[in-house]
């Protein structure tokens, strides 16, 4: 087989097969095929087994075969047929069995690498004429489509697409045997004999027992080679068209199911051949449900065999009714056919109780009336779904309740959606579901290409309905601001190997900048990547995507380009595949029909050396500013080999062509040439080329220009908008003239006097007529439109005229309860109420229709006037006495005449003559909240004799009986309106209404309700407001209008139509009453009523109170002030500035101060400084300093649009020197405080001990600054260096008393100035002082205590210390304690005493230490009445036998004895010299008895001379006993005794 010159230029197809990677992987895979064991299954190992074996499985595989093959295979012509198996072939079966082949396909002879020089003969069918008569007549499965598929999963890996590639390779070399395929039994022998020269001893044994074979597996096995041959045929001549990276493409349905009607208890099968790569995987399904084999076993069989993929439905019963779809999916994506199955049932034998046993589904074709269920079907939408708006990228179902009339379980509908009349099929865009009484439509992710008209259709049987509703898409938020939005509908035009033409439609939001162009991106299918395509943006909405590789898809979107940036890109494409659409239709096609039995095989050499001639036809078939696209045909000259064309170009007017595609020939027969300049003018033709050479170049293009030939469409004109719902408007325009390829309109709207225009439609519509939903009730708009093709978007139109959008007009609704209210002897007067609904524009009048009744037959029906009138009641004439009437109305608005009312009950024409009056009429409620309601009517036309006097008004629950009525006012009432009160919430009435005269009362009304007590949700209230210019109005809001209602204001519940001192102005559910000149006459009660509603109204009261505060409010807003929050201030700031200022509430940014100093206005200057802080409303003036001329009046003054204010500040006389010398002090401070200062002066403090302590602050100090004490001008000499770390400087003094009074100072000083600070703490500064410290000292003072002296007792309490000006009080019992020798106070050291010696019961009592620091007495007190005073007599004491001295010779033995008392017994010990003493043999203490203690001193000495006590204790108290020993020496004694009496004699003398 020879290669094509393209093919061998470019290495393409079979070359790329032969890079280094793909020979590694396939000659790895062939000697792993060889390596391995034959398949015992296959071809040689069959005369390895047993002659019974082989036998059953020649028969069973006879049967299989026979049942597959078709019906019009021919006779076969050989009997026998000699086989001869080697390696290669069971290497060639082992590759058929691992893709999916099964072992009766693998039958083959030997394969080699070199194609056969021989053309293919025609095969004639192997079936013998017996066999052929056996076959079955029905239509069977063709078994020779293609290759048996067994797919397990879909893969896409680099690994597995080598390996396919290498078995490719092996497939292609086994149909390219030199040897062929030969029938002949000589063929055969010769190569059993080529193998035995091979083979073994044994295998020569197997060629001689398969000789034996019998006719029928000889049959089989040459069936199994012709079917494994035209696989791989098929398979080499699919794998032909790969490129290097393989074709990979979605499935396609080669042999879609059909569908089937069968009788019950029939099998059926559904068969389906599909073409895709990689291999599809087919599910079946049944109602949009999976088909579980495993679930119903024997129910359904699925087979898969050589391509065609088969479902058997066996023993089919009624419930197999269905719809039947094959689902074909691969890696590119998937597909589904449908096809239905009918199961008919015989009449006779209708089984109901089977019918009813289950659901069954009718398919979409079905449209046979069940029988004896239904003649006629009755279709009902509920729960619709209305105008819908999303946003894109959201989701949305749309659905709606389905009623069928009459039920039939097993029939269920035919529903189908459609899209501006075009059927929605499901995808991964859009969801349909039926789930039994409910049709639900799901967008999963909404875009503007789903906006549009849906409908949807139900069908039953023979009938159906329908309905609709439009969804409107929004664009997404832009991620740039200003970005326009994204395209929609991006389309594939036209596709080859080339490019690949992209269309799409504008946006219609450019984000508020014109569009410059358009950016297209495509990205390969399987993968993520995205590129661009184009490098500058295309205004064209077609562009042509160049530099793709063949056979492979790609999907593309499109992204829209402003001056603010790119917009977000269009919903992407669906898959499209670079190929010429003749490959395409080709591929589709493979394999075309069913097997019929013989396979032809031809093999033709190619016709080499013929050069190609001239393309004909050559035409451009697009021309933009862009790009050009060429077409024309192949030429009818070019051998059998492909051919590769050439593009070449000139200037218009010249010869000079040049050639545009050089490196890279062009493969198919259309081509975009692209760097075209604009404006300049082109011819162009196309060479062709092969091997043999370049051909001569087809005839030239006419001149072409490089421009848009597609113009933007104009303009369309003559916008109108009509009423069409409340928030809808139906716009109609002429479309554009001479628009060429028109896509659709934009329209857009905007609120008059917004200038803001939104869209109303984001995908184009087509006609000149669409319906803008989602406006505002009550608001007015305009509209717009402009026209859109490919080329761009025209001008915008003229704007529309404005519009209110309401409802529509209609006629109204026929009037009820028609009543008689007089009756005279020739005429009748009529009473009737106006229509619920009044079509959405007032009634202009009634027309009243009469007729006789006689004997209550009524006649024909005569008209009552001519002329409409205009009130709810007319006066018929001309009627016969005594007759008896018929009466109906009809109202009237602008639109028509409505339908007249329901025929009234009789009335007999007579005189009454009746005194009361009649019944009132047109009686109303309105106003209704949850404890009361407004009732309102007509005084009645018969009056009776004398005039009406007034009205009662009677009330009663709706359900109760008549008995029950009660009257709402005691007295008649002179109003035509009532307000009743006292309703119970929840509870419904009636209501009606009598009226009186001096006869008496006349006939109730007829009834008005029933009406329930409640305050509706939503319910507002009438609000007064005054605006910015005082004017006053009444305004009351509704949101429970209905399409035709309208507001109806009154006073007194009396229309203001007319009224000259109102105005009323009315706009969507928004009504505003205003006052002209609110004064006195316009007292009263204000209301407002909505018609066509239940009782929605409200109503106000003005009365004198609310008058005067209206006007007043009034008075303010017209002449307005600026809100002052503070008046006009002084205050000095820290360097002696003055700072003027104010404060206002708020403060607009159009707000001007003046600022006027003595009634002239000053200015920013070197003295003045102004600042205004509109935040916070402060306004301020600052001045250095004060002199002299500043002396006098400032004032502030505000403007703020119509407001006004001032503030004013007198600084006269001593304010104003006051104000200068604190000024100058604070300058003079400034001053101070730049060197070292005092930031706290000079002060005391007593502290916690008592002590004083002066302290100052100082601040501004450094290192080298010095501080100095003084007291009366002498330096305190301080032995502490200060630290100056805190700021605090202290001087401490302690035990405060009269000689520290004095002049204390410190000074500061270093090099940058000196400050200093006194204080004085003499006279009365001293005296305050001292009172401190005496109020300190006296805090400090303990609790009284109690001690037991010798004497008695003694109260003291303890203060930190002492001082003479604290004075010191004792009092008993409240009264001053008289100080005797008995009872004594004094002060040592720290303790404060009292003594009570001896003390008795009179002591007893409460006592008190008063010390007093000379302003305040502080108080401790103590009781000795309870427990106190009986410790004194049992306290520890010594009652006597202690001498006070005791002189005792040396050597002599002292012995003393005392009596000790106290309870409990006391402790006791002895001292010496005021020390412990401790007891030995010289020295012994004894306590015997608790009583007496014993001192003893065995020879006395000297040394035993001193002062002794005795200390008895226990818990009550304690004494000391002291007593002194005196130890004398005799000897001493007598000389002292003689010195002395010498000293007397010598004073003698």
């Amino acid at each position: 087989m020879s290669l094509s010159y393209y093919q061998k230029l470019h290495q393409h197809y079979d070359s790329s097969y032969r890079n280094r990677d793909l020979r590694t992987t396939m000659s790895q895979y062939q000697q792993e095929k060889k390596s391995s064991a034959i398949y015992t299954h296959g071809s040689a190992a069959y005369s390895s087994r047993s002659s019974a074996a082989h036998r059953q499985e020649s028969k069973a595989f006879s049967q299989a075969s026979t049942a597959s093959y078709q019906q019009q295979a021919s006779r076969a012509t050989e009997s026998t047929h000699a086989f001869a198996a080697s390696r290669k072939t069971a290497s060639a079966y082992d590759y058929g069995y691992s893709h999916g082949l099964t072992d009766s396909s693998l039958m083959l002879e030997d394969y080699s690498s070199k194609l056969s020089p021989q053309a293919k003969r025609a095969k004639k069918s192997l079936l013998s004429g017996e066999e052929k008569e056996n076959l079955p007549s029905d239509y069977v499965v063709p078994i020779f489509s293609g290759r048996q598929v067994h797919v397990s999963g879909i893969t896409d890996t680099e690994e597995e697409r080598i390996k396919e590639a290498a078995a490719y390779i092996a497939q292609r070399n086994l149909l390219a045997s030199e040897e062929g395929i030969t029938a002949s039994k000589q063929s055969s022998s010769a190569s059993k004999q080529s193998s035995v020269s091979k083979q073994s001893t044994s295998t020569l044994h197997q060629e001689e027992a398969f000789e034996k074979k019998s006719r029928k597996v000889a049959i089989r096995e040459k069936a199994e080679r012709l079917s494994l041959t035209k696989t791989l045929e098929e398979t080499e001549a699919f794998h032909r068209k790969l490129n290097e990276d393989h074709l990979l493409h979605a499935p396609e349905f080669v042999i879609k199911p059909r569908s089937h009607t069968v009788w019950e208890k029939e099998n059926v099968k559904l068969h389906c051949s599909v073409s895709g790569w990689p291999e599809p995987r087919v599910t079946w399904y049944k109602n949009q449900v999976p088909i579980n084999v495993h679930a119903n076993p024997g129910k359904y069989i699925i087979e898969s065999r050589y391509g065609m993929h088969t479902l058997e439905i066996n023993a089919c019963d009624f419930e197999d009714t269905a719809q039947y779809r094959a689902s074909a999916m691969n890696v590119k994506g998937e597909l589904s056919a449908y096809a239905s199955v009918v199961v008919k049932r015989y009449k006779g034998e209708f089984d109901e109780t089977r019918f009813h046993a289950g659901v069954s589904t009718l398919p979409l074709s079905f449209a046979v009336t069940p029988y004896g269920y239904a003649s006629k079907f009755e279709i009902h939408f509920d729960d619709k779904f209305d105008v819908s708006f999303g946003r894109e990228g959201e989701t949305m179902s749309l659905g709606c309740r389905v009623v069928i009339t009459p039920e039939i379980k097993h029939f269920q509908p035919e529903i189908q959606w459609y899209r501006n009349g075009a059927p929605v099929s499901p995808s991964k865009w859009v969801q349909t579901l039926w789930s039994g009484d409910r049709a639900t439509l799901t967008f999963s992710h909404l875009n503007k290409e789903d906006e549009g008209l849906y409908t949807i259709r139900v069908r039953m049987g023979e009938y159906y309905e329908q309905y609709s509703a439009y969804v409107f898409v929004r664009d997404a938020d832009a991620e740039i601001e200003g970005a326009p939005a994204s395209p929609l509908d991006v389309v594939c035009l036209d596709a080859n190997k080339d490019y690949i033409i992209i269309s799409w439609k504008q946006p219609a939001v450019d984000g508020g900048s014109p569009i410059l162009g358009y950016f297209i991106d495509k990205c390969e299918v399987g993968t993520d990547s995205w590129s661009q395509c184009n490098d500058t943006p295309v205004k064209f909405a077609r562009f042509p995507v160049t530099g793709l590789i063949e056979g492979r898809s790609y999907i593309f979107r499109v992204r829209a380009v402003n001056k603010n940036g790119i917009g977000l890109p269009s919903r992407v494409s669906e898959p499209v595949a670079a190929l010429d659409p003749a490959e395409k239709a080709r591929l589709k096609s493979r394999p075309s029909a069913p097997w019929t039995g013989q396979i032809i095989v031809t093999e033709e050499e190619p016709t080499e050396g013929i050069v190609p001639g001239p393309p004909t036809d050559l035409s451009v078939t697009e021309a933009t500013r862009s790009y050009v696209v060429l077409s024309w045909k192949p030429p009818g000259q070019r051998g059998h080999e492909g051919i590769l064309y050439f593009v070449e170009k000139c200037d218009a007017g010249t010869e000079n062509w040049q050639r545009v595609n050089t490196e890279l020939p062009v493969k198919s027969p259309r081509f975009a040439l692209f760097d075209l300049a604009e404006g300049k003018s082109y011819r162009f033709r196309v060479r062709c080329s092969n091997s043999a050479g370049v051909g001569e170049p087809s005839e030239a293009t006419e001149v072409t220009v490089v421009g848009d030939k597609l113009d933007i469409p104009k303009p369309p004109g003559k916008i109108i908008p009509s009423r069409n719902t409340d928030t809808s408007v139906i716009v109609s325009w002429e479309e554009s003239k001479d628009a060429k390829e028109l896509v659709g309109y934009y329209i857009e709207a905007s609120v008059v006097g917004s200038g803001k225009w939104e869209p109303c439609n984001n995908n184009p519509v087509k006609g000149p007529r669409f319906t803008c939903h989602g406006l505002a009730t009550g608001q007015s708009y305009i509209f717009r439109v402009r026209a859109v093709n490919a080329a761009g978007l025209s001008e915008y139109s003229q704007d529309s005229e404005a519009i209110e959008v309401k409802a529509a007009i209609a006629a109204p609704s026929p009037p009820c309860d028609i009543t008689c209210l007089e009756s005279f002897r020739d005429s009748m007067v009529l009473g009737w109420k106006q229509p619920d609904k009044t079509g959405g524009a007032e009634i202009t009048g009634y027309y009243v229709n009469y007729r006789e009744v006689i004997d209550g037959v009524p006649g024909r029906w005569r008209e009552a006037n001519i002329k409409a009138v205009s009130d709810e009641a007319y006066k018929i004439s001309n009627l016969k006495e005594n007759m008896v009437y018929q009466f109906q109305v009809a109202a009237m608005n602008i639109a028509g005449l409505g339908e007249p009312s329901a025929v009234s009950q009789c009335f007999k024409c007579e005189e009454w003559t009746i005194a009361v009056p009649g019944p009132p009429h047109n009686v109303k409620y309105s106003e209704v909240r949850k404890t009361s309601l407004v009732l309102q009517w007509k005084p009645p036309i018969h009056s009776g004799r004398t005039p009406v006097t007034g009205y009662f008004v009677d009330l009663k629950e709706a359900n109760a009986k008549d008995d029950q009525w009660r009257g709402l006012n005691k007295a008649a009432i002179k109003n035509t309106y009532l307000r009743v009160q006292g309703l119970k919430e929840g509870v419904s009435y009636v209501l009606r209404v009598r009226a009186v005269n001096q006869a008496g009362v006349g006939k109730p009304s007829d009834l008005a309700g029933p009406v329930v007590a409640e305050t509706r949700p939503g319910t507002k209230e009438v609000v007064v407001n005054v605006d910015d210019d005082g004017v006053i109005s009444l305004n009351f809001e509704c949101d429970q209008m209905a399409p035709n209602s309208q507001f109806n204001w009154s006073k007194d519940y009396v229309s203001t139509e007319d009224s000259p001192r109102l105005e009323v102005e009315s706009k969507g559910n928004k009504t505003k009453m205003t006052f002209k000149d609110l004064g006195t006459e316009d007292l009263g009660i204000y209301s407002c009523d909505v018609t066509d509603t239940d009782g929605i109204g409200s109503s106000y009261l003005i009365d004198e109170e609310e008058l005067k505060r209206l006007l007043a409010l009034s008075q303010e807003h017209k002449f307005p002030t600026v809100p002052i929050k503070s008046e006009l201030a002084v205050e000095i700031l820290e360097k002696g500035q003055v700072r003027f200022w104010m404060q206002a509430e708020k403060l607009s940014g159009n707000t001007k101060v003046s600022y006027i100093f003595n009634d002239k206005e000053i200015f920013e200057g070197p003295k003045y400084k102004m600042h205004i802080d509109r935040n916070t409303g402060i306004i301020e003036m600052f001045m250095e300093k004060l002199q002299d001329e500043d002396e006098g009046t400032y004032t502030f003054q505000l403007q703020d649009g119509k407001a006004t204010g001032h503030s004013t500040l007198v600084l006269i006389g001593d304010v104003y020197k006051k104000l200068q010398k604190e000024a100058e002090f604070q300058r003079q401070e400034w001053i101070r405080k730049q060197g070292p200062h005092f930031a706290e002066y000079l002060s005391w403090e007593v502290t916690g001990e008592c002590n004083v302590l002066l302290k100052c602050k100082v601040a501004n100090i450094k290192k080298e600054t010095h501080i100095v004490w003084y007291k009366d001008e002498r330096e305190i000499s301080v032995d502490e260096k200060h630290d100056f770390k805190d700021g605090i400087c202290t001087l401490l003094i302690t035990e405060f008393s009269k000689k520290d009074a004095g002049i204390y100072e410190v000074i500061l000083k270093d090099d940058r100035g000196k400050d200093k600070s006194r204080l004085k703490l003499v006279d009365e500064a001293f005296k305050e002082l001292m009172t401190e410290v005496c109020k300190t000292i006296a805090l400090s003072a303990t609790d009284l205590k109690i001690q037991s002296t010798a004497e008695g007792i003694r109260l003291y309490s303890s203060v930190t210390y002492y001082l003479d000006d604290l004075k010191v009080n004792w009092f008993h019992n409240g009264t001053p304690v008289k100080y005797t020798d008995r009872v004594k106070s004094g002060v040592t050291g720290e303790q404060i005493w009292l003594q009570i010696n001896e003390p008795t019961p009179n002591d007893k009592g409460k006592y008190v230490m008063e010390l007093f620091d000379g302003k305040t007495g502080h108080r401790k007190t103590v009781d000795l009445s309870g427990q106190e005073m009986p410790m004194l007599a049992d306290r520890a004491r010594v009652v006597g036998g202690l001498p006070d001295v005791v002189t005792i010779q040396e050597g002599k033995a002292l012995n003393l004895t005392c009596i000790v008392w106290g309870d409990p017994t006391p402790e006791v010990s002895w001292l010496k010299n005021e020390k412990p003493l401790v007891p030995d043999d010289h020295c012994s203490v004894k306590f015997e008895a608790g009583k007496t203690a014993y001192f003893t001193v065995s020879g006395v000495s000297t040394a035993d001379s001193g002062k002794y006590g005795l200390v008895v204790k226990n818990k009550y108290g304690s004494e000391i006993s002291d007593f002194t020993i005196s130890v004398f020496i005799p000897e001493e004694e007598a000389r002292k005794a003689t010195e002395q009496a010498q000293k007397g004699n010598k004073k003698a003398k």
